[in-house]
């Protein structure tokens, strides 16, 4: 069929399609659903994609391989906005926008019985009870769960209790009850308005919105402590404390204060060519309760406002928890019927929200879209990983670095010592991403006999880099030490030193061909938070954390894991062989050249010890032997 007779066809076709809201389906060569849009007026909706000129790249890929369509003809705009969306997740067409989602998060389920119980499920049931989440990480949802344990005592079973059913006595209490983590609702020790009462304020705080629970606990503190009833006063004191402690590993810095009565879902999104992600923040009354992420798949020329209306269209729809307000980027296509499904849907008044000038909510939005374009870019890095195009990890680094090129040669440096004796150094080296054991170095530190870390790191530095300039060796894409500021500046003293400079910008090393005008890359890597200390940047700026998911975490970590197992190694053996020379010249007869060649031979002081006359005499003769062989187990026998 020609293009002109196909539109023919379809125009005449429109002309029988009715003026009333609904849903329509665009179906190509082969029959197949490629595009699913609604509209308040169908016939005017699908004739104008056929009518127009000016049109989007995006309508005309999409018209172009059109052949004909279907109607459903909706009750309301409304009706037709919850179709489409179920059209979409069921059929997924090519040239929608669709928001991927393999996962089943799970949520806290509330239930609707006289006596509710609490518990993560997976499984939504439209039954009245309430749910809340989704957590996408299972610590979350745990120490939700906990914290409820904790505060309230939620009944664990899953007895049908009903007023009959525990009036009759048909049920028994549990263990809970003796251990006082129940107050045995089932034999009707508790009443239902108290349990409920209970249940309400455990619900508050699950949403994030425990301040009134807190006045209220403290109310009954006093009335404990007024009554002296000092046991019960205790287990309220402690209750508030541990809430308190709860609250603040929620908290945003400055965030509570300046939204504080507020509920928001921040959107950041973050799209290139076919493909996109987009991370939703959610806060709760000052405080930043969870986040979750989606990919998103593209078609192409796919528009702002339009991802950003199916992100909200697909995701609210299987979301039972909606706030006040919703931050977004960009105002969506049909921003107006979404915020009423949306209110509707969440029986409040739902607004959306765009923030211009800097401020809290700008600044929310700008970490919601970081976090869009990390997962974005470790999306494309695992797809390149499985494609073998370029080393993943190394890609990731870069990446998260800033670096200007691919450290494809990596030296990371490391001290050990104990108690500032026999103070060693090590260098590993990686090429293209893993161990290249060959170019392995040790260093003995001989600048000082006491412990110093940062003189121990600013004498193997030097060192090793005036070798590399005197002999002209591969100089390291990156140099990593082991260690934060003070490790750091120790290993740039030294490389000024040799006439190195440090790379302040993101010009490109390689752009200096004089290795002593040479621009370097250096880091710290400090363990007990994992923070980077770049030397790039100003030291007064606060250090770089990479998420502890990220390939480029843990490329660092196994660069100075395998440092630090090479320095501890080298260390061992240097203090073995310095007890056992120690020991042997203590002997009358053996010199430091027989010394070296014992050491040589049996490695370390214990295989010595546990030798026998014949094999100590193979390497020494008899003479010696016997007099190494009598002064070790002459010891035993003391």
């Amino acid at each position: 069929m020609k293009p002109d007779n196909k539109t023919n066809t379809i125009k005449k076709k429109i002309l029988g399609v009715p003026a009333k809201p609904g849903c329509y389906q665009f179906l190509n060569d082969k029959g197949k659903v490629i595009y699913v849009g609604k509209a308040k007026n169908l016939k005017n909706r699908i004739a104008s994609y056929f009518n127009k000129s000016d049109v989007s790249p995006k309508t005309t890929a999409l018209v172009s391989k059109i052949t004909d369509f279907k109607v459903i003809i909706t009750d309301s705009e409304m009706e037709a906005l919850i179709l489409e969306n179920n059209l979409i997740k069921e059929l997924k067409p090519r040239y929608n926008i669709n928001l991927k989602d393999d996962k089943s998060f799970p949520y806290i389920r509330i239930t609707k019985e006289p006596f509710p119980r609490i518990f993560s499920t997976r499984k939504i049931i439209r039954d009245g009870s309430k749910y809340i989440g989704p957590f996408t990480e299972a610590k979350s949802l745990k120490s939700a769960l906990r914290t409820v344990n904790r505060l309230f005592k939620i009944r664990s079973c899953s007895l049908n209790l009903t007023t009959l059913s525990i009036s009759s006595g048909k049920h028994k209490i549990c263990l809970d009850y003796h251990i006082k983590k129940c107050d045995g609702p089932c034999e009707g020790y508790q009443n239902e308005l108290d349990y409920n009462q209970m249940v309400k304020q455990a619900y508050r705080v699950l949403q994030g919105k425990s301040e009134d629970v807190l006045t209220e606990l403290t109310i009954e503190l006093n009335k404990a402590s007024d009554e002296l009833r000092f046991e019960e006063a205790a287990l309220l004191r402690d209750k508030i404390l541990y809430l308190n402690s709860f609250n603040s590993k929620q908290k945003v810095e400055g965030l509570s204060n300046t939204l504080k009565h507020q509920d928001l879902d921040i959107f950041g999104i973050a799209s290139e060519a076919s493909e996109g992600s987009t991370t939703i923040l959610m806060v709760r009354s000052g405080k930043l309760i969870g986040k979750r992420g989606f990919d998103i798949v593209l078609p192409p020329g796919a528009s702002d406002d339009a991802i950003i209306y199916a992100i909200l269209h697909q995701y609210y729809n299987s979301t039972e928890e909606l706030p006040s307000e919703i931050v977004l980027p960009v105002e969506p296509d049909d921003s107006l019927l979404l915020e009423k499904w949306l209110s509707e849907k969440a029986t409040i008044k739902i607004t959306f929200v765009y923030p211009k000038i800097e401020s809290k909510l700008k600044s929310l939005l700008k970490m919601a879209e970081t976090n869009a374009l990390f997962q974005l870019k470790e999306k494309q890095l695992q797809k390149m990983k499985k494609e073998g195009n370029i080393p993943y990890s190394l890609e990731a680094l870069r990446r998260d670095l800033s670096l200007p090129d691919l450290p494809k040669l990596i030296e990371c440096f490391d001290i050990s010592t104990l108690q500032g004796t026999d103070t060693v150094a090590s260098m590993v080296v990686f090429k293209d991403g893993k161990p290249k054991r060959s170019l392995y170095r040790k260093f003995i530190i001989k600048s000082i006999d006491y412990q110093d870390d940062f003189e121990s790191m600013r004498e193997v530095i030097f060192r090793r880099y005036k070798r590399v300039k005197e002999e002209k060796l591969p100089f390291p894409d990156l140099i990593i030490v082991d260690g934060g500021k003070g490790q750091l500046s120790a290993a740039i003293s030294s490389l000024k030193d040799l006439g190195y400079s440090i790379l302040t910008s993101n010009k490109s090393p390689s752009e200096n061909v004089g290795a002593s005008d040479r621009l370097v890359i250096i880091i710290g890597l400090a363990k007990k938070f994992e923070e980077i200390y770049d030397g790039r940047r100003n030291s007064r700026e606060l250090p770089i954390i990479l998420p502890k998911t990220s390939s480029s975490l843990k490329l660092l970590q196994q660069l100075r894991d395998e440092a630090h197992r090479f320095a501890v190694t080298f260390h061992r053996e240097r203090r073995s062989k310095r007890i056992i020379s120690s020991e042997l010249l203590d002997i009358r007869g053996i010199g430091g050249k027989l010394t070296s060649k014992l050491l040589e031979t049996f490695g370390s002081i214990n295989k010595l010890r546990n030798s026998t006359l014949e094999e100590l005499q193979s390497v020494v003769g008899l003479h010696r032997a016997k007099l190494i062989y009598n002064h070790f187990n002459d010891k035993k026998d003391d």
